[in-house]
């Protein structure tokens, strides 16, 4: 019998460890997928410890440094395996002065954000990008939310992109992002996208587009041109003016408003990747995904 005992145990851990393999397996491949594809600028998989800064692969390293206090990590995530945690008010910022490459911006300039979260909800979340809704006026540029409900994107997938930086004319706020079709769900690892192209932007999630037909955005009626309202499709998007050099940081997990840094991220972030360019649906559907690993 205690033989018996052993040799199960001996294949429990076999198989524990044939599953733990194949997991590690579809994580290297999908990293591998990423550092392949055409126009990456840079890749964080987040698995520094607390008090280090996060360190990207790519066409730099682009150290993320902690901005109000230590993030501390998880020993969960579908990229390295770890994934920083976001709960405080904390967030991670690179100077405009280094961001080099992820300066991205042009008439005809395309973009891509993807990122691989675990959101807790209930909050608007900004996830990554070079967004900075006050300093000046506005240096907005382009960022990936989650969760931006004034003109319809609550609890979506949202891609923002500005040419002025400033406020959408004649609306208080920007108006001009892209929102899924799809909720994004609450405490589950997803992957979260968005895509520019210099006239549409584009919102996944886990690799998947849908369309969304024109509605009335909400928020908008009463203003200058608009007695009735605006009424347009949010997915795609249709900004045809491209993006502006407009001077913001790199930031993952908070954006400054006007009351100071907000729209903080309260989740866990496992891996960020910026493409200098609008990737396709198929290249989505291939990367922008979650492998199976074990931190469901």
């Amino acid at each position: 019998m205690m033989l018996i005992k052993y040799t199960w145990a001996g294949f429990l851990l076999c198989v524990l460890g044939i599953l733990s393999s194949c997991q590690e397996k579809h994580k290297n491949e999908l990293v591998e997928k990423i550092l392949g594809t055409d126009g990456l600028v840079a890749l964080w998989d987040f698995s520094e410890k607390a008090g280090k800064q996060r360190k990207a692969l790519g066409l730099g390293d682009f150290p993320l440094a902690e901005a109000n206090g230590k993030i501390g990590r998880t020993d969960e995530g579908p990229i390295s395996g770890y994934a920083a945690k976001l709960d405080s008010g904390n967030f991670f910022m690179l100077p405009w002065e280094e961001t080099g490459a992820l300066n991205i911006y042009g008439k005809d300039q395309g973009v891509t954000v993807i990122s691989w979260v675990k959101w807790s909800g209930k909050v608007s979340c900004f996830v990554g990008g070079m967004w900075n809704e006050y300093q000046d006026g506005g240096k907005r540029q382009y960022g990936l939310f989650v969760s931006l409900p004034h003109y319809n994107g609550g609890d979506q997938v949202c891609g923002h992109i500005s040419r002025t930086g400033k406020p959408t004319p004649p609306f208080p706020y920007s108006i001009d992002y892209s929102a899924s079709r799809q909720v994004v769900p609450v405490n589950e690892w997803v992957c979260v996208a968005f895509s520019y192209d210099g006239e549409y932007m584009r919102s996944y999630l886990n690799g998947v587009f849908e369309s969304r037909k024109p509605e009335q955005i909400d928020n908008t009626t009463g203003f200058e041109g608009y007695p009735d309202g605006l009424v347009q499709s949010k997915n795609p998007y249709h900004y045809p003016d491209g993006m502006g050099n407009n001077g913001s940081d790199f930031t993952v997990g908070a954006v400054l408003v006007k009351g100071g840094m907000g729209n903080y991220f309260k989740g866990q972030i496992g891996g960020l990747a910026v493409f200098d360019r609008a990737l396709s649906d198929e290249e989505m559907k291939g990367i922008a995904i979650v492998p199976d690993f074990d931190g469901q």
